[in-house]
């Protein structure tokens, strides 16, 4: 992607304590996304997914207290069966219409590779376009708190 700087990515590894196919589920099947994504407190009221590459996901994250929502549209670039996952995220409007933040890339990518590691599954998610000292970094870690939550009760 032309707009997105190699430098500014947010990188995460973490081991969750789940079999690989049940965290990729937790990636690409929406029942299972709406209930670990977005920071401590914000819902996914939205979760639009083909999981296909060219196929578009739309999803909506909604702050606690409902005043703010926060839509993003994308698209599957990679789609490897419970190893990898890839997609362009943009933020947007409810209709899908891109809105740029100044400073930020019209566009970003979120590549997730998943590996079995001694009955766990070792998750490392990349979000290029995104600076690792913003506050993105917080957020996703929030998710993934969620995320390790989720499993816990599956």
């Amino acid at each position: 992607m032309s707009d997105i700087k190699s430098k500014d990515a947010i990188v995460i590894e973490r081991i969750v304590d789940a079999p690989q196919d049940l965290v990729w589920k937790l990636w690409t099947e929406p029942e299972y996304f709406q209930n670990w994504y977005g920071p401590t407190g914000f819902s996914i009221p939205v979760a639009e997914m083909d999981v296909q590459v060219g196929g578009k996901r739309r999803i909506c994250m909604e702050s606690p207290d409902g005043n703010m929502k926060m839509w993003t549209i994308g698209e599957f670039t990679v789609v490897d069966a419970t190893d990898k996952l890839a997609y362009t995220e943009s933020i947007s409007d409810e209709a899908g219409n891109i809105m740029t933040p100044e400073g930020m890339p019209a566009t970003t990518e979120v590549t997730v590779i998943l590996e079995t590691v001694d009955n766990q599954t070792k998750m490392t998610m990349t979000h290029a376009g995104v600076p690792a000292d913003s506050p993105g970094k917080s957020g996703w870690e929030m998710a993934f708190d969620k995320l390790d939550d989720l499993v816990k009760t599956l």
